[in-house]
Formats: C-alpha cells, structure tokens, sequence
C-alpha cells in the first residue's frame, strides 16, 4: 500500500511539474517563454505580444522544449500532450502538428533548416523531414515522425545536431554521450556510432556546442548531475577538460557530516562568438564566474542567447504547483557582457539588469511572467519542485522485485482499460 502510495506521487510530481523555459530569436527579435501548457511570445520589434494562431488550440499538456530554427524563420515546441508544433514566425501561425507516440521531452533543428529531431520519454529519437515545406505559401502541412535511433536499455536526456550537420548527439540518464552520423537520408535510421564521450559519474542533464569563426566545427560541451561541465572533441570521443561548477561556484556542502550534497548542472547556453559558456546549475548561474542575483531567490529552469546580441536572458518557473499562486508566473532576468560584439578583445563585464534595463521593459516582464511582481515565496517553491522532478526523472529509482511487479501490473491494467 505504500509503495503504491509512494509510485503515485513520483508519477504525479513527474507529470505535473514542468520547468519554464525561454527560447531567444536568433536575431532578438522575439523572445518566447513556456510555461506549462501556454506558450508566451514578445514581439521586441512592435513592443507587443504576439497572438498565436493554431487551429487545434494549441497545447493541451505541459511544454517540454522549445526551439527557434537557425535562421529564426520558424519555432518548435513539443511536449507532455505528445504534440510537436511547428510555427512560423512572421505570422506565429503553426502550419504543422506531429503526432508523437509518448510525450517529448526534447528536440532539436539541423542547422540548414531541413530536419527536426525530437526524443520521448522512453529515449526514442524521431524525425521529420520538412525539407519540402514551401514558406511562402504558408499554408498547413501533414507529416510524420520516424524513429531513427535510441539508446539501449536508457532513457536520452538531450540531443543536438553539430554544427555541421554531420552528426546527431543525445546524452543519456546512465552517464553516457553518443555521437551518431546523421544520413542523408535519416527516414531509413541512424544506425553508424562516430564515438562515445564518456567521463560523467551521473546522468547527463544538458549538452551544447561551443563555435567560432576559426573552428566552425566546435566543440562539444555537457553538463551533469556529478555538477561538472566538460569540454570534449565530440568525433572522437576525447575528453578535453573538466570544470567542477559546484566546486567553483562554492555550492557542495555536507548533510550534517553524512554525504556531500551534490547540485545539478540543469541548463547550459554558449555565447555566439564562442567566447563564454554559461552554466545553470540547481541554486545559482555562472559565466566565468559566479553571477550573483542579487535580492531575490533565483535559480534559472532555463537560459538562452541570440547569436547576435550579447545578452543571456533567464527564466525561473515552474508550472501545475500545488497549494501556491504560482501556477503559471515565470520570473525573466537578463544578464548583459555575454559575448563580445564584433573583435573586441577588452574582458567580459558581465552584470544583472534591472528590469527597466532589459528589451522590451514592462510590457515583455507583464506578457512572459504572467505579472509583473512575483512573490519570492512562489519561486521558493518553484525552485524546490524543479528540483525534485529532476531528480525522480533523471536519477534512476532502484526498486524491490514485488514493487516492480506492481508497477508492472498498473501498466498492464492501464493498456487493458477499453476506451469510454
């Protein structure tokens, strides 16, 4: 009865709390802000939020990830409602709606625009060719997902395409990073291993590239559970450099002489000109150094950077809190000296801003956050939740042989369960 008890809350925390998170233009043109199953966009050229158009009414679940296409044309968003939306950004009309099998939890666009990758919960990775897809005729298109890839036996926790295009890598819940060759023609599978980047001694929660104008194949970065970040040549495998965040950050600490409580690296963003990485990890943010927000408790659920500003903006949040006001209020901050314009050689001053100081002011902070105030208490909350989610979703849950068997039968009972 208390197993059943404890499976219920896990599957209830796992499905209910969603982190925000925020997806920048490349060109900062518009920042967009998720938060459980409403998608918020602010349109920094007019000063106004942006109305979406979509047929079917948009999501109906909790988002998942989101993502504008390199050239910003268009924007993906996936999520628990087993929808991936695609919309195009002049009119933000969707003008296509996958179908996935389980809910998505991330994806991601080629950079020459012509396939979307996406992952369920399981560790499936799927396709869509969009190749096809005429953008001045702007009317709705019906396509496919097809499976390419997936890790044995372990749950994908990211996937990014490289920078060339020539590889698709998805990290994973046992520690894992797995570089593939991306065919040709991805529709009949993935199936060619370039390398394995080994090294994490927990899950791998995030991965990124860094690139410059002189090495535009780049470098793969990936954050983890074990609160590092490492630096690796991804086509080999080699392990180039490791940073322990937490360490550098002053975050690992002792429960009361017993283990060291470990915090989580949960998002990371490289600045365009390859010149910075910043990393989100579970109680703070840092960019070379440690970036204090000062005056309220903010613990960043995701960050993002256009390609050709230097400003990082934050989102802390967290969707479907039980017993707060909470429910849909996002927090944006933004931090300015990350990157350089041009050739500047001078250092990187980074800095907070207030929020008069940020694009769009006032009426961005009323469309993304839902309001303008926000109690601290709220994110407190937020802050806690996030952190459990993550936690029962990534770190995996050793059960007796008579609970598994129970979770084992509620499936199977789930599947026998004939449709009202």
């Amino acid at each position: 009865m208390e197993d059943n008890h404890m499976e219920e809350n896990e599957q209830k925390l796992e499905k209910e709390v969603a982190p925000a998170l925020i997806a920048v233009h490349p060109h900062q043109l518009s920042v967009t802000v998720s938060i459980g199953s409403a998608l918020r966009v602010f349109n920094l050229q007019d000063g106004s939020g942006a109305k979406l158009l979509d047929e079917n009414g948009g999501h109906k679940d909790s988002i998942r990830a989101i993502r504008f296409s390199k050239s910003g044309r268009f924007f993906v968003s996936a999520g628990d409602d087993k929808l991936v939306k695609f919309w195009d950004t002049n009119s933000w009309h969707c003008f296509c709606s996958v179908v996935s099998e389980k809910r998505v939890t991330s994806l991601a666009i080629s950079n020459d625009e012509m396939f979307v990758c996406f992952m369920d919960k399981f560790g499936m990775v799927y396709v869509v060719d969009i190749r096809d897809y005429n953008y001045e005729n702007q009317g709705s298109v019906n396509k496919k997902a097809v499976p390419i890839l997936s890790h044995y036996c372990s749950i994908i926790t990211r996937l990014e395409f490289s920078p060339d295009g020539k590889y698709i890598v998805t990290a994973d819940r046992d520690f894992k990073i797995r570089v593939t060759v991306f065919p040709k023609e991805p529709v009949n599978g993935a199936h060619e291993i370039q390398s394995f980047c080994l090294g994490h001694t927990e899950f791998v929660s995030c991965i990124a590239f860094v690139s410059s104008q002189d090495y535009a194949q780049g470098h793969l970065v990936s954050g983890s559970g074990d609160s590092t970040v490492r630096l690796w040549d991804y086509a080999s495998g080699t392990l180039l450099d490791t940073c322990d965040v937490g360490a550098k950050a002053g975050l690992l600490n002792s429960n009361q002489g017993q283990e060291e409580m470990v915090p989580a690296v949960t998002d990371l963003c490289a600045a365009s000109d390859g010149s910075l990485v910043a990393v989100a990890i579970q109680r703070t943010l840092s960019i070379a150094k440690v970036v204090a927000v000062k005056g309220e408790t903010f613990i960043p659920t995701s960050i993002g950077a256009s390609f050709s500003i230097p400003l990082l903006w934050m989102v802390m949040g967290a969707s479907s809190l039980h017993n707060t006001d909470s429910t849909l209020l996002a927090r944006v901050r933004v931090i300015s000296g990350f990157g350089s314009n041009q050739s500047e050689s001078v250092s990187h001053e980074t800095s907070v801003l207030e929020d008069t100081e940020i694009p769009g002011g006032e009426p961005l902070l009323q469309e993304l956050q839902g309001k303008l105030s926000i109690g601290e208490e709220a994110f407190s909350t937020a802050a806690e939740a996030v952190k459990t989610a993550m936690r029962n979703l990534l770190i995996k849950k050793n059960y007796s042989a008579e609970r598994r068997e129970v979770r084992k039968k509620g499936r199977n009972d789930k599947k026998n369960q004939s449709p009202a």
